[in-house]
């Protein structure tokens, strides 16, 4: 993933979908929104909290609510892109220029707002045990430096290289995902450190 600095150098570089997110930007900057670049792509803010992204997939483009779980959804637009995982954020997903209804929108964004202003949000769970999978576990018995290594790191860092291992369905990608984060750990370097900060 690329980052970018600017809203426009994000439109610029994607491969498909500019005329759409160009239009979604659009309605978005017609808010009382403040335009951001967060984790190298547009992201639109009230007071400084995350509000609404836009992006593009290959098979579509949309928007996504930081707090979408909380909206009333009265047409069931959103989606929960990882169920199981993502409590609070959800997706509207669009396939074509004809999909955008500019008042609809419009009118997602206005309850999102309204949510943001009354400090109403799903904050996500902390202290949740940490369960390591057996391969990783096996992968630490090995490897002495990348088990001290790892018991430095915060207790997040630790629980986002658990579940990445754990959420691998096939015993071939978990090796896989266990050979390429062993020399992050042994480096004190978390999982999703690039992104941080962005």
């Amino acid at each position: 993933m690329k980052n970018h600095e600017t809203v426009d150098q994000f439109i610029v570089a994607t491969k498909q979908w500019k005329a759409e997110l160009t239009e979604l930007r659009s309605i978005l900057r017609a808010t009382e929104l403040e335009e951001t670049v967060k984790w190298g792509g547009p992201v639109y803010t009230f007071g400084g909290k995350n509000v609404v992204g836009i992006g593009g997939f290959k098979s579509y483009f949309g928007l996504w609510f930081f707090q979408g779980a909380l909206l009333a959804d009265e047409k069931k637009l959103l989606i929960n892109a990882q169920e199981g995982r993502t409590k609070a954020l959800r997706q509207m997903r669009l396939r074509s220029m004809d999909q955008i209804d500019r008042k609809l929108i419009k009118a997602y964004v206005k309850e999102a707002v309204a949510l943001s202003k009354q400090g109403v949000e799903i904050k996500p769970a902390r202290n949740k045990p940490l369960t390591l999978p057996a391969e990783l576990q096996a992968a630490f018995r090995r490897s002495g430096k990348a088990r001290t290594s790892f018991e430095k790191l915060t207790p997040g860092k630790r629980r986002e290289y658990a579940e990445y291992v754990a959420s691998a369905k096939r015993e071939e990608t978990k090796q896989k995902r266990i050979d390429k984060i062993l020399p992050m750990i042994e480096s004190g370097v978390g999982l999703n450190d690039k992104y941080r900060d962005c």
